[in-house]
């Protein structure tokens, strides 16, 4: 019997290409702004991003298969990162299952392949499927479901390491600039990961800016902004207003894990016969 995890994988591909489709798909508990034919805004209350959020246009429209939503892979030039040659060098070293780098699943290097944390900001530009956000005196912290990650961002106005020990998720710090406008910044992540499900790659030098907006009660729209000198020659924008609901009291995320022998399974039983590796 297929894995749950092979399934909702299958299923995530559909719904990337299929967002019309997805409308008949739901998250267990979960609601959306098609269910909510003629809804009038309710103001947003004031320095609160807390709570369950689900993309809010349709389940699964939150995955980016082709690269990240504002700047997908496809061979457009208004959709190329301005590269630095060495950022570009580095982008043909990564053999991704989608994009321009397209290759078949027996190339692929994708470091997530293997179960390696695809990191931050990729947790975002990938598979950005339910997440919780829960404020305390001097943190927020973003749960993920995919892979059952977490991230803490200080708010206890620490400045951000000046020489960082890399790490998979960085080291992030945050502030209101405005009532409902919650920016955060995030240096010194592990140059091993990618930023998105094309294999864009970044630096030791990425900077990244998160710009949470809480349009009203029901609405919080995520802005993510790429800056790596190293390896682009100016900032991009990644994610550009992507909204998300406020989901019900007591809604559960579920789970969704990678499971080294499960990925191990998928090569054996379909990605190595479709390449033609034996």
């Amino acid at each position: 019997m297929p894995s749950r995890i092979f399934i909702l994988t299958v299923f995530a591909i559909v719904l990337a290409v299929a967002p019309i489709w997805a409308q008949d798909a739901r998250q267990p508990g979960a609601v959306y702004d098609y269910d909510f034919k003629n809804e009038k805004p309710v103001p947003a209350p004031q320095h609160d991003i807390s709570g369950v959020w689900e993309p809010a246009r349709a389940f699964g429209d939150g995955i980016q298969a082709n690269g990240a939503r504002a700047m997908p892979s496809d061979g457009k030039p208004e959709h190329t990162p301005p590269f630095t040659p060495a950022g570009l060098a580095a982008f043909n070293t990564h053999k991704a299952g989608w994009g321009v780098n397209g290759v078949a699943t027996a190339f692929i290097n994708d470091p997530v392949n293997i179960c390696d944390p695809q990191g931050f900001p990729r947790i975002n530009l990938h598979n950005f499927r339910t997440s919780q956000i829960v404020q305390t005196a001097d943190q927020v912290l973003v749960l993920y479901e995919f892979n059952k990650k977490w991230r803490a961002i200080w708010t206890d106005g620490r400045e951000l390491p000046k020489d960082p020990e890399p790490r998979w998720w960085g080291y992030s710090t945050g502030k209101w600039i405005d009532g409902t406008t919650f920016v955060v910044e995030t240096v010194g992540m592990d140059d091993r990961t990618w930023l998105d499900n094309a294999g864009r790659p970044h630096s030791d030098a990425l900077k990244v800016e998160e710009r949470y907006h809480r349009v009203d009660r029901d609405h919080l729209e995520l802005t993510i902004t790429i800056d790596d000198a190293k390896f682009y020659t100016k900032p991009w924008i990644a994610l550009d207003k992507f909204r998300t609901r406020l989901q019900p009291k007591g809604f559960e995320i579920q789970e969704m894990e990678c499971s080294p022998s499960e990925t191990a399974r998928y090569n054996k039983t379909l990605g190595d016969p479709g390449s033609g590796k034996k």
